[in-house]
């Protein structure tokens, strides 16, 4: 966590060299911590998800743009969702947060009580679909990769994953559920065990194959 402490006081990575859309693209904004900041940058899930929609001969058709800052928690993307996101006019937005909320308990005794977190989430979604954005709610993804629950945040991992899932659903937003996805996979790709090194460098931040991971579900529920 140390390691990326320092990421909180770093601005918001932009994909785009434009600071506007050109006509007829769609604007799409990856809004979340340090495990999006690192996903905007060369060789993350952000340009992947490019990559990926150029094969299809769709890459014209969107700006993708990065919006993570490391150590974010539910509440500071509802402090700062009108400059950093609201005020870029995007047409999508991915909501990928919750892995601070958990993970800051036990490293700095703070993060979110799960009632603020459904509140707040809550209140994000819909600002955002007040201002006529698209959401999709991203579960978040681990705080370790050991299979079978044995992770020690799983258990509270898991409530939240559930409370942004509900969030989802009353919002009738769109809904990545990553943490599902990401726990039917360590079952099936850690023989070993492993704490890291599946999908993550250090049980959180992804790795090139957690990028790759990422990038094809995100892109699995593009709204349309």
């Amino acid at each position: 966590m140390k390691r990326y402490a320092a990421l909180a006081i770093c601005g918001v990575m932009i994909v785009t060299l434009a600071s506007f859309t050109p006509a007829g693209r769609t604007r799409v904004i990856f809004f979340g911590d340090s495990i999006t900041y690192f996903g905007a940058q060369p060789g993350g899930y952000i340009p992947l998800m490019h990559t990926m929609l150029e094969a299809n001969g769709r890459g014209s058709e969107y700006d993708l743009v990065g919006a993570g800052i490391g150590g974010n928690k539910i509440y500071d993307l509802l402090f700062r969702v009108d400059s950093d996101v609201i005020a870029k006019k995007p047409d999508i937005v991915y909501v990928f947060i919750g892995v601070n909320d958990v993970w800051a308990k036990s490293t700095v005794h703070t993060g979110t009580d799960a009632d603020r977190f459904d509140r707040f989430y809550d209140a994000l979604v819909k600002k955002l679909q007040k201002a006529g954005i698209k959401v999709v709610v991203c579960t978040p993804l681990a705080i370790g990769e050991k299979k079978d629950h044995k992770n020690p945040q799983d258990p509270e991992l898991d409530v939240y994953a559930q409370l942004a899932r509900e969030v989802a659903y009353r919002n009738h937003a769109t809904l990545c559920d990553l943490r599902a996805l990401y726990v039917t996979y360590i079952q099936a790709n850690n023989p070993d065990n492993s704490r890291t090194g599946i999908l993550t460098t250090d049980g959180v931040h992804l790795n090139d194959a957690g990028n790759k991971f990422v990038a094809q579900e995100m892109l699995k529920v593009l709204p349309q």
